[in-house]
């Protein structure tokens, strides 16, 4: 027992050991419904490193877990060793750099058959676009006719079918090349929004900030 704990205060288990705490912490967050499993997909890409295809938290518990475990289980056999100062300093940063590789290649190969578990998020739809703000790009649009400039969700843009269910009863609400235009529904047979004026002086605006 003293070994055990002589091994998990000591270098480099103790790192690993303290972000292990840190794991559970997060994960009883998680059962408790405070935080989601996925916070920190936003802020974090795994993919670079190999450990993508699940979320990043799944990742790094795992990493962390078999981390510890190896670094433990290293720190043992270097207290057994015998060394003493530079050879025993020398051994446990060859067990940090021994976990850290273990754990990786370890975790890696596991992740390879849970992915199928986790699938990807859904692909771009055009779905998306119904509601959005759009700019007139043809000198008319009819029931027939018509194409419009669109700005997606990541900042891209897209040149769309749209149509006028019914003619403008002003020439106010006539479309022309550069008019503001309002996607309120997409038809999936004929491949094309349905479109209606928008008029920017009428859509909803913050309110202003107490200037004192």
């Amino acid at each position: 027992m003293n070994e055990f704990l002589s091994a998990a205060l000591a270098f480099p288990a103790v790192l690993f050991g303290a972000a292990l705490v840190v794991v559970i912490c997060f994960w009883l967050l998680v059962l408790t419904g405070a935080v989601g499993h996925d916070s920190f997909d936003t802020d974090l890409d795994a993919d670079t490193v190999g450990l993508g295809g699940v979320p990043v938290s799944v990742s790094l518990s795992l990493l962390v877990l078999v981390s510890w475990f190896v670094s433990l289980t290293g720190s043992v056999l270097v207290l057994r060793s015998g060394a003493t100062g530079t050879a025993r300093a020398l051994f446990h940063v060859l067990v940090l750099v021994g976990a850290l590789l273990i754990a990786w290649g370890a975790v890696r190969m596991v992740l390879r058959r849970f992915r199928r578990y986790f699938p990807a998020e859904p692909p771009p739809s055009r779905q998306d676009f119904v509601g959005q703000v759009c700019t007139i790009r043809t000198g008319t649009v009819g029931a027939d006719f018509g194409q419009a400039e669109v700005a997606a969700a990541d900042g891209s843009t897209a040149i769309v079918q749209v149509r006028q269910l019914t003619p403008p009863a002003t020439p106010d609400e006539a479309f022309t090349a550069g008019s503001a235009g309002l996607l309120y529904a997409y038809d999936a047979e004929g491949e094309f929004f349905w479109v209606s004026p928008y008029d920017a002086a009428l859509a909803p605006r913050p309110l202003p900030r107490d200037a004192g």
